[in-house]
């Protein structure tokens, strides 16, 4: 009879030692890729985040510069309040700004709030350039209307400039064409008898004989003619303290005659100068004058 073997338990610890070592192994693995998955997680949130936080960072740059390129403008707006408004946005953009650079992170909490506050600050300021551009719309257009109205301003100057000026030779014509004529004018020395006297030295009047021909545009009545004889040495032959007006001076005349005008030719006028003195020979020049005109002026010569 066999004797009763006892079993052996060895391979069974042995198996379940191994058993518990693999799964203690495959346990820790486990464990370990875990943490390491964890930490991997940590790190691309974190990343992300600094990518999330440089992003907003850039995008407060952008905004502050916008609103920095467009203060210039806002000298457009009257309204004092929006003015205002858009200081205190551009303040909150400086500061939000001021505060990505100063902290390392932030939180995805803060972040969150952030983009909103940039999108609230991106659509105040859509909204700002939108009335900027509408502005500088109503005042291109108002600078347009501006130079078209300042181009018919000029071009009615010009109309009325060339009017006057059209006017004023048309009141030159006229007042020439009214102008009192004179025609054949002569210069004669005379003797004490009234007779021609071929010596001037002796001559004791001057004669100054003239016609006036017939002008229907000339006002009829009485015309005051005024003589001016100057002598070969320039000074004026006068002696009655007579004077008229002319081109808004007063002049000294020879002499005078009334003539009654009818509209009619009015030959042989004659206008007399007494001579007291001695004359000497030469050019004497001889100006007839009437209504503020000269009516002639004409060179004599006078013999010895």
């Amino acid at each position: 009879m066999e004797e009763n073997k006892k079993p052996n338990f060895a391979p069974l610890i042995a198996g379940a030692v191994v058993a518990v070592v693999v799964i203690g192994t495959l346990v820790w693995l486990f464990i370990s890729q875990k943490q390491q998955a964890e930490e991997a997680m940590l790190k691309v949130q974190e990343l992300e985040l600094a990518n999330e936080q440089l992003q907003l960072s850039n995008e407060y740059d952008e905004l502050s510069a916008s609103f920095v390129q467009h203060e210039g403008q806002m000298v457009l707006f009257n309204n004092d309040s929006i003015r205002a408004e858009y200081e205190a946005a551009k303040n909150k953009v400086e500061e939000l700004r001021q505060e990505l650079k100063q902290r390392d992170k932030l939180s995805q909490q803060r972040i969150a709030e952030l983009q909103k506050e940039i999108a609230t600050l991106k659509e105040i300021m859509r909204h700002y350039v939108e009335q900027i551009n509408e502005l500088n719309q109503q005042n291109q257009e108002l600078r347009e209307k501006n130079e078209t109205l300042e181009q018919s301003n000029r071009q009615l100057s010009n109309r009325v400039a060339e009017t006057t000026s059209k006017n004023q030779v048309l009141t030159q014509r006229m007042e020439l064409a009214e102008k009192l004529n004179v025609s054949s004018v002569s210069l004669q020395a005379l003797n004490s008898k009234g007779k021609t006297e071929k010596k001037v030295n002796k001559a004791k009047q001057l004669a100054v004989t003239f016609t006036i021909p017939q002008n229907n545009s000339t006002p009829v009545g009485r015309k005051t003619i005024y003589l001016r004889i100057t002598t070969p040495e320039g000074n004026l032959l006068k002696d009655n303290g007579i004077t008229f007006s002319f081109e808004g001076t007063t002049l000294e005349a020879t002499a005078k005659k009334d003539v009654e005008y009818e509209g009619n030719e009015i030959p042989g006028v004659t206008i007399y100068w007494n001579n007291n003195a001695m004359l000497t020979p030469g050019s004497y020049r001889v100006e007839l004058f009437a209504d503020n005109y000269r009516l002639a002026s004409r060179n004599f010569e006078l013999s010895k």
